[in-house]
């Protein structure tokens, strides 16, 4: 039976500071990145929730060693490659990182692997990946659905070469097929059809091939991988900006101050583009010794913004904007119908039930905001909706959300951390 959470309303500011886990996107590159190297690899501080604990169980299903260094939640990872074999079953849980990473890998094993995992994943859009690794002469069993399960019959080698991808879905397919391509015969030279959402995160893939020494270079069409080994590489993962996004967002909310220590001077995540979009929305944001320091000002501005590169972000200022002193118009992200749930149609029932207004695009929200009310609110099984609901909760007295256990996908303690910045107790129900 799903767990009902009341979320904590705070009234006065809050002040804290927030130490967060390691980067969810850059976790899953630096395994799938460790377990193609030349040799044996350390991964520092990875995240250690649902996604990336799939991640690593599917490379274990397909040879690759993966040991903990230590008994502690987040101690190191040890990479170390194998000979690449099926027959395998992969579980991808909920996580789109599974399912567009891993098949790439899949193919380059000698056997057949078959990709399942929740219902919802039968659900997400795959078959601009099946169609390329089709073209690439791999042999991918989908029913002719394009979607979860499938079975990828690898025979330890992949031809490569020049594809063409729709990835105007989800850009996971892009970085995907990038990840495994240098140790594909011919390589890979990838021409996107259309557009791609949320760039920065191949933009990250790219920074993170080249950090293993692949050759990868973009071209007029799209990228170029040359065939050749992946250098093993040691390397400590950066704290996750985007499930960041909550906890400043209650600076905002409760005229408060919250200070994300370790904030990346440079870095490829999108969640980087926080202290921007706060900004816009009246927050003061400050560099700090310590990290990032976001301080409310009392108001919270209404945003206009095409959010098509930070679309993970949209949950939690979405919540914003409904809290906010004028409407707020948020295009761009058409693509987050095909996420963990649609995520359009969820923010517009979650922003409706606590008083909003809301109008759906065909690419994005319009927000009113409204009289405030209690409201029960469901999860939809995706951990951005719970940010989100928490956030409402702030200014919302009597917010509560079913399902908060779906924040084990990225951040487990989510609510213990929750509580821990406002200094509270909140109560879950069964």
């Amino acid at each position: 039976m799903s767990q009902v959470w009341t979320t904590p309303h705070r009234p006065t500011p809050v002040d804290a500071v927030v130490a967060l886990p390691g980067s969810k996107s850059i976790t899953a590159r630096a395994l799938v990145l460790a377990a193609l190297a030349d040799g044996p690899s350390r991964l520092g501080r990875p995240l250690r929730a649902r996604d990336t604990e799939l991640m690593a169980a599917g490379l274990r299903a397909l040879g690759v060693r993966i040991d903990d260094d230590g008994a502690s939640p987040d101690t190191d990872w040890l990479v170390t490659p194998g000979e690449l074999r099926g027959p395998a079953e992969v579980d991808a849980g909920l996580a789109g990182t599974v399912l567009r990473f891993l098949p790439p890998v899949a193919a380059l094993a000698a056997g057949p692997v078959r990709l399942d995992g929740d219902p919802r994943l039968h659900e997400r859009p795959n078959a601009g990946l099946v169609a390329a690794l089709r073209d690439l002469g791999v042999e991918v069993d989908d029913g002719g659905r394009g979607r979860a399960p499938f079975t990828v019959h690898g025979t330890g080698r992949v031809r490569g070469g020049p594809v063409t991808v729709d990835a105007s879905e989800s850009s996971q397919i892009v970085s995907g097929l990038l990840l495994a391509a240098a140790r594909f015969d011919e390589g890979l030279d990838l021409t996107p059809a259309g557009g791609v959402p949320s760039m920065p995160h191949v933009e990250m893939t790219v920074v993170a091939l080249r950090e293993h020494g692949v050759d990868v270079t973009a071209t007029g069409r799209g990228w170029r991988v040359a065939p050749g080994p992946v250098a093993a590489r040691d390397r400590v993962v950066e704290p996750d900006l985007s499930n960041a996004a909550p906890f400043l967002a209650a600076a905002l909310v409760t005229g408060g101050r919250v200070t994300v220590p370790d904030w990346p001077e440079v870095t490829t995540q999108p969640g980087a583009q926080l202290d921007r979009l706060l900004g816009e929305m009246g927050a003061d944001v400050q560099r700090a010794p310590g990290g990032l320091q976001v301080t409310g000002t009392g108001t919270i501005a209404p945003l206009v913004a095409d959010l098509g590169e930070v679309g993970e972000l949209t949950p939690v200022l979405a919540a914003l904007c409904a809290l906010a002193d004028g409407t707020s118009r948020l295009t761009g992200i058409g693509h987050l119908r095909g996420h963990e749930t649609d995520r359009l149609q969820a923010l517009d029932e979650v922003l409706s039930a606590v008083g909003a207004r809301v109008e759906q695009l065909p690419d994005g929200l319009v927000v009113t905001p409204g009289p405030p009310r209690p409201a029960l609110v469901d999860s939809y099984a995706d951990h951005r909706m719970v940010h989100a609901a928490a956030v409402l909760g702030l200014a919302v007295d009597g917010v509560r959300v079913s399902g908060p256990e779906a924040v084990t996908k990225t951040l487990p303690d989510f609510r213990e951390r929750w509580d821990g910045m406002l200094g509270a107790t909140a109560g879950v129900g069964s």
